[in-house]
C-alpha cells in the first residue's frame, strides 16, 4: 500500500494521477471490472455518489486493491454515521491495508429523502480530520488508548466554485486539522487554483505547501456536468468534438503551468454510468 504523499514524493514533480470511481450499485465484482483498466497511480473510491446505496467506500477500496494491485483512497462522509461508528470502521480500514482516506460531509439529503433516511453529523469535516489525526497518535474519541495507532494520510476537498476567498479560509482550517493533501473539484482553468494559492499566501504570510489534486472533469455529450463549465467546452461538445480532446486540452494547460498531481473525474451519464474507457484515454495521451 502507498501514501499519497509518498507517491508525489517518489513521481517529483511527474504527473501523478487520481482517478474518481464510483462504488458499484451491487456486490458483484465484475462490476468493478473498470478499475483494473485505469492506468492511474490512485483509484479514488467515492462515497455514495448521488446519496445511493452502493458499497461500502472502504471495502471497495480494498477489494481494488487485492484484485488488481491498484493503490487506492477511500472517502468517508461525517453525514452518516456517529463517531463510534467512523472510528470502527477507520479501525476496520486500517485492518485491510487502507492508507489515504478523504473525509467530505457529503451532499446534503432533500426534502423527499428525509422521509426515508436521517442525517447524522456528529462530526464537521474539520473535526473528523482532527479525530483521525488522533487515532494516528493512538487515541479514540473518548481519549482511551488504542492498543495500536492508525497510520491514515488525511485528505480533504477544495470547491473552488463556492469563491475564492471563503475557500481560503477553510482551506486553511483544513490544514490546521491535519489534511496531508487535497482533492479539488473539477475547474476547466489554471488560473484559479493559481489564485488559490497566491489568496492563500497573502492571508497567511506563508505558502499552502500541502499539495493539491487539480479537478479535471472529463465531459461527454449528454453527461452530467458539476459546478461552472466554460462556453467553450459546451459549444466545442455541441460541434462534435470529443469530450477526450477536451479534457486532454485542459490537462495539458494545467501540466504547463506547474500543476501536476490531477484529479481526473469520468463522464457521468444520465443513471450513474461512467465512462471509464474515456478517461483512460485521456491517460494513455498524457502518459504517451
Amino acid at each position: 500500500m502507498t501514501k499519497v504523499v509518498d507517491r508525489l514524493s517518489r513521481n517529483r514533480g511527474r504527473p501523478t494521477i487520481v482517478c474518481d470511481l464510483s462504488p458499484p450499485r451491487g456486490g458483484l465484482p465484475a462490476l468493478l471490472e473498470p478499475a483494473a483498466r485505469l492506468d492511474v497511480d490512485f483509484v479514488s473510491v467515492a462515497y455514495n455518489p448521488g446519496r445511493s446505496v452502493r458499497a461500502s467506500s472502504p471495502l471497495t477500496a480494498a477489494w481494488i486493491k487485492a484484485s488488481t494491485g491498484r493503490d487506492v483512497l477511500f472517502t468517508l462522509a461525517t453525514r452518516d454515521m456517529n463517531r463510534l461508528a467512523l472510528q470502527s470502521l477507520l479501525l476496520g480500514a486500517q485492518l485491510l491495508g487502507l492508507e489515504n482516506v478523504v473525509v467530505v460531509m457529503g451532499d446534503e439529503f432533500t426534502q423527499r429523502e428525509l422521509r426515508q433516511v436521517r442525517s447524522v453529523k456528529d462530526y464537521r469535516p474539520t473535526e473528523l480530520m482532527r479525530s483521525i489525526a488522533r487515532l494516528n497518535e493512538g487515541l479514540d474519541y473518548r481519549e482511551r488508548s488504542l492498543l495500536r495507532p492508525t497510520d491514515f494520510c488525511i485528505g480533504a476537498s477544495i470547491d473552488l466554485s463556492r469563491g475564492i476567498e471563503s475557500e481560503v479560509m477553510l482551506t486553511r482550517r483544513k490544514v490546521e486539522s491535519g489534511a496531508h493533501f487535497f482533492i479539488s473539484q473539477p475547474t476547466f482553468d489554471p488560473a484559479l487554483p493559481a489564485e488559490l494559492m497566491s489568496r492563500y499566501a497573502d492571508e497567511y504570510g506563508e505558502e499552502l505547501t500541502t499539495p493539491i489534486f487539480h479537478g479535471v472533469q472529463v465531459m461527454a455529450a449528454h453527461s452530467i456536468v458539476f459546478g461552472s463549465v466554460p462556453r467553450w467546452v459546451t459549444d466545442d461538445l455541441e460541434a462534435g468534438r470529443s469530450g477526450v480532446e477536451i479534457a486532454s486540452q485542459v490537462l495539458g494547460s494545467f501540466i504547463d503551468a506547474g500543476l501536476s498531481s490531477i484529479y481526473l473525474v469520468p463522464p457521468i451519464m444520465r443513471g450513474g454510468r461512467r465512462d471509464y474507457d474515456a478517461t483512460q484515454a485521456v491517460v494513455e495521451g498524457l502518459r504517451a
